[in-house]
């Protein structure tokens, strides 16, 4: 069984190749930010309080364009619908936790923290020093890679739910990381993004770190036919008020997951 601190720093160790695209992500941000007309202290409480990225990013446009607080409101409300079901995916496996933990825990759990510990439940509790049996190749990857890979005989392990499981501390250990890089790009946005010239495509890091979180998640056909309806509907619904496309697209995603899995 992994050690607290062992997990913690697996936890920090696989949310570093992320971090590449969520530092311009933040910065995008802070320039965004400014631009609006928010101060230096709405800007970076937004980050601090709010912890949520595109939700920010729509907030900072639409009171850009003077549109009522209570709208704005609602709109990043339905945007962050799906840490609802971030959150009961991964509840079960923190359930012997104080409500302390679960409380932190919580307002850390965003999209790639959500992605990497989801994963590391996956794995089972075995600690990573010492998987060596037929895994003699890992040592051609980073330290990175070797956190975020599950190889074959990982998949489909039992995880054992009790007091003693220190799993969470990689969560704590993949959202401190984040959360810190977020606090500090998003202030770097606010204070350097009018010296960041205009044709840096900087807003393209952004698709690019989701796409990131998504491909290792990709594993048999259930998550494939779910990745597919989610992306083709949230494409044809874009369109849709308050940003509900994307609940619809989520939902559809799970649904046709779930299809495919019974039939399988």
């Amino acid at each position: 069984m992994s050690s607290p601190r062992l997990e913690f720093i697996s936890g920090i160790k696989a949310q570093l190749p992320i971090l590449i695209g969520v530092i311009p992500f933040g910065m995008i941000y802070g320039v965004l930010a400014s631009d609006a007309g928010l101060s230096i202290g709405v800007a970076q409480s937004m980050s601090f309080i709010i912890f949520a990225g595109s939700s920010q990013i729509v907030a900072t446009q639409l009171f850009g364009a003077s549109v009522n607080g209570l709208v704005i409101i609602l709109t990043l409300s339905v945007i962050n619908l799906r840490h609802m079901l971030y959150s009961a995916s991964i509840s079960p496996n923190l359930k012997p936790l104080r409500p302390l933990w679960k409380w932190s825990l919580a307002y850390l759990l965003t999209d790639e923290a959500y992605a990497l510990t989801i994963t590391r439940y996956q794995e089972g509790e075995q600690p990573t020093e010492s998987r060596t049996d037929n895994r003699h190749w890992f040592f051609l990857l980073t330290d990175e890679a070797y956190a975020l890979t599950i190889t074959p005989d990982q998949e489909g392990e039992p995880s054992t739910e009790n007091t003693k499981d220190n799993r969470h501390w990689f969560f704590l250990g993949t959202g401190l990381a984040l959360w810190l890089t977020w606090q500090l790009s998003t202030a770097a946005g606010i204070f350097l993004g009018v010296i960041i010239p205009d044709n840096w495509p900087l807003d393209f890091t952004i698709a690019l770190t989701f796409i990131a979180l998504l491909v290792p998640m990709l594993r048999d056909r259930a998550g494939l036919a779910a990745a597919l309806v989610a992306g083709v509907l949230a494409v044809l619904t874009l369109n849709v008020p308050l940003k509900l496309g994307l609940v619809i697209a989520t939902l559809a995603g799970i649904i046709a997951g779930v299809l495919v899995e019974t039939k399988s």
